[in-house]
């Protein structure tokens, strides 16, 4: 069976993404992985134990994946952080953009076949506004890693409850939850719930891994996280 390791593993989707995997839905990992500067919360009723590389010193995490053996099948990475909690657009792009990146290429050299990236829905590499052009940035240079295959999930607003307070994005999940009480359809199309991203995210992967998706890269965006997340994720998982 098919192991994983995840990084922004306490961060909204990411922690979403942990809690499923270990849950064992839809398809049973093996094994279990967490990178980060912090524990992810524990599960009494998990079925899948979760491994924990719990380090501060980000510098110290591209050692330990590059010496990962077996390494994992499958890497989520939905590492991400804010330019006011980064401290500074420049440090945020260390962390988004380089981190990533290194991180990518030791777990590619170590032997991880497929890499899935939670994006952000109109990301370009061209764009004028800086955080947009990260965004983008990060998704053409995973791509030219070439792994086997690359998953790039787009969300629009992502709903949820965060830890860190960010006040403007707060009032619109709020007007995007009340919209999605009244009807899905006014909600979905530009705001995607954190658990949903998190289903898509893991069936595109598992689809990836049984073969039924062939493509090198694959872009699951905001239509298709409400396919897979939420139409086509198994009832029971």
């Amino acid at each position: 069976m098919a192991s994983t390791l995840i990084f922004g593993a306490t961060g909204l989707v990411g922690s979403h993404i942990v809690q499923l995997l270990r849950a064992g839905g839809p398809s049973t990992f093996s094994s279990i992985e967490v990178v980060g500067r912090r524990p992810v919360p524990s599960s009494a009723d998990a079925k899948v134990e979760v491994k924990e590389f719990v380090e501060k010193d980000t510098t110290k995490w591209v050692p330990h994946v590059a010496s990962l053996s077996p390494p994992p099948n499958t890497l989520f990475s939905a590492l991400a952080t804010t330019k006011g909690a980064a401290g500074g657009f420049e440090t945020q792009y260390k962390l988004e953009h380089d981190l990533n990146m290194e991180l990518a290429k030791a777990a590619k050299a170590a032997g991880t076949k497929t890499y899935v990236l939670i994006s952000a829905a109109g990301s370009n590499s061209k764009s004028s506004f800086a955080y947009v052009r990260m965004k983008g940035e990060i998704e053409e240079h995973i791509k030219e890693i070439d792994f086997d295959h690359t998953i790039i999930v787009r969300p629009g607003l992502i709903v949820g409850d965060r830890q860190e307070s960010r006040p403007m994005e707060a009032l619109y999940r709020s007007i995007a939850t009340g919209l999605g009480h009244l009807y899905s359809g006014l909600k979905d199309p530009w705001a995607q719930d954190a658990d949903v991203i998190a289903k898509a995210a893991i069936l595109a992967a598992v689809r990836v891994g049984s073969g039924e998706i062939k493509d090198k890269v694959v872009i699951v965006g905001q239509h298709d996280i409400i396919r897979l997340g939420k139409k086509e994720w198994p009832k029971s998982s």
